[in-house]
């Protein structure tokens, strides 16, 4: 059975998320970020933020959830949790939420605290790589 015919279980989910929050090297901040996502074969992948002395090269939890995606066989993220250092359900900033549209689906599922949206909710007119498809002598495809 392929996992978009599965029910999501958003508590391992969750569970992973926190868990990854936990390895978060945030000095400067003291904010911690979590996130885990639903691989449509069945995996989860899990990242966390990375601070940087030279604060805009900071990575962001969800650039290494999106590495181990990669590193573990691509796919696209059927659902993805992102929690703060505390464990709660926290909204990918800007960034991150193009990071999400590129390697998951208009129909990914993220659970916020105001409950489960799907990444075409937030980013609606999204930019993706169809968009360089409109100019030409773009390198797409």
């Amino acid at each position: 059975m392929r996992v978009s015919d599965a029910v999501i279980d958003w508590d391992s989910l969750f569970e992973l998320a926190r868990e990854a929050a936990s390895h978060a090297y945030a000095p400067y901040s003291g904010y911690p970020v979590g996130v885990a996502g639903l691989v449509d074969d069945g995996r989860t992948v899990s990242g966390c933020n990375v601070e940087n002395a030279a604060y805009g090269v900071g990575l962001c939890a969800e650039c290494g959830m999106v590495s181990d995606l990669i590193r573990t066989g691509g796919g696209k993220l059927v659902a993805v949790a992102c929690v703060n250092g505390n464990g709660d359900p926290l909204m990918p900033c800007g960034r991150c939420r193009q990071l999400l549209w590129e390697h998951g689906t208009p129909r990914t599922l993220l659970r916020i605290e105001r409950g489960t949206v799907t990444l075409s909710e937030l980013l609606p007119d999204a930019f993706g790589a169809n968009n360089l498809d409109d100019v030409e002598g773009s390198r797409a495809g």
